[in-house]
């Protein structure tokens, strides 16, 4: 499981001319579910997402996670993090989950970011999305579990 966490000044996601999913202050989350993941890798990595310090304190260090700094998460499924790109020009998909599971701990990882009390907007699994978004920084990791 992946987990590309963006700072962000604003983020949204627009399926079919709508915005479904937006937030101003703080993380932007595309999250890809392989299929060798178990339930443990979701807590583990959403328990990272949300307490992963990238934003600045009062003296400029990266000491602060999104809920320290008042910000909020928007949680887009990506299926294309699981691509294994290590030969050739084209990606594979095979260590991608399938659909069924992929949403299943899509929707978990969503649940479980709600839980600690984190404002989570979200995409819509397997739409035709757009994302918008302004990169604070920028500030960038790709977390695993």
């Amino acid at each position: 499981m992946k987990a590309l966490i963006q700072r962000v000044d604003q983020a949204s996601v627009t399926v079919n001319g709508a915005v479904i999913g937006q937030i101003e202050h703080g993380l932007l989350v595309l999250l890809g579910v392989e299929a060798e993941d178990t339930p443990a890798d979701i807590t583990r990595l959403a328990h990272k997402v949300c307490h992963y310090r990238v934003f600045s304190d009062s003296n400029g260090k990266m000491n602060l996670n999104v809920q320290q700094a008042g910000g909020s998460l928007l949680v887009v499924s990506q299926f294309t993090l699981a691509a294994d790109t290590q030969s050739g020009l084209r990606p594979s998909f095979t260590p991608a989950a399938i659909p069924d599971k992929a949403n299943q701990y899509y929707e978990t990882f969503v649940a479980y970011c709600r839980s600690l009390g984190l404002t989570t907007a979200t995409g819509q699994f397997a739409a035709d999305m757009q994302v918008s978004l302004v990169n604070n920084g920028p500030v960038t990791f790709l977390l695993q579990s």
